[in-house]
């Protein structure tokens, strides 16, 4: 069994609604199954109290996640077209993981959501690639042989999915948002697999 981890930080609920479609498109491959986790909350000048991790979220990812995990799939709010300071500090505390090469060679993928459609969704993704890369880790996008890729009027690029939650945050995910999100946990499970077939 192959099992992908998901790691998502979330404030207004939509990079979290993202990762559950993730979490479905992993579990459509056979011996797949996702792990949906989430990061602790900072305070910053955009959340400026502090939240508590919601009863009903995800629980906190910890290195056990990291070490047991067959791929790994990134998802944050973008902050002036960066992942939020909540994952960066995450993905700063794994120099342990990085020295001891616990995700090298491991598929990896990315998402985020942003308030407006130019908000710095592609350089949010490229900047969650970039740890990734450090750690080792086979980068996976979306190809333009998704038609909805090619149609969406919203969210969706080849660095990995993205969503348009507007100005109040409160856009649900639509029909191609909710399918590319899919796409991309179906592709990485499907390359962790065929990984875990040739180890």
């Amino acid at each position: 069994m192959s099992e992908i981890l998901i790691v998502v930080h979330s404030v207004h609920g939509n990079t979290l609604s993202m990762a559950r479609e993730v979490a479905r498109g992993v579990e459509t491959i056979d011996n797949c199954q996702a792990r949906l986790r989430s990061v602790a909350p900072l305070t910053s000048a955009i959340d400026p109290v502090k939240q508590p991790v919601p009863d009903d979220g995800p629980s906190l990812v910890t290195g056990s996640d990291l070490a047991e995990c067959d791929g790994l799939i990134l998802g944050s709010p973008t902050r002036f077209g960066n992942m939020a300071a909540a994952l960066k500090y995450f993905l700063d505390g794994t120099g342990s993981e990085w020295a001891s090469g616990t995700l090298a060679g491991k598929p990896a993928g990315v998402f985020t959501s942003t308030s407006t459609l130019h908000g710095g969704q592609e350089a949010t993704l490229l900047s969650m690639m970039i740890p990734l890369l450090h750690h080792g880790m086979v980068l996976v996008g979306l190809p333009y042989t998704e038609p909805r890729l090619s149609r969406t009027q919203s969210g969706g690029t080849p660095y990995g999915p993205s969503h348009l939650a507007g100005q109040d945050s409160d856009r649900a995910l639509d029909e191609d948002e909710r399918h590319l999100c899919r796409a991309l946990g179906a592709r990485v499970a499907s390359l962790a697999a065929r990984l875990g077939e040739n180890a």
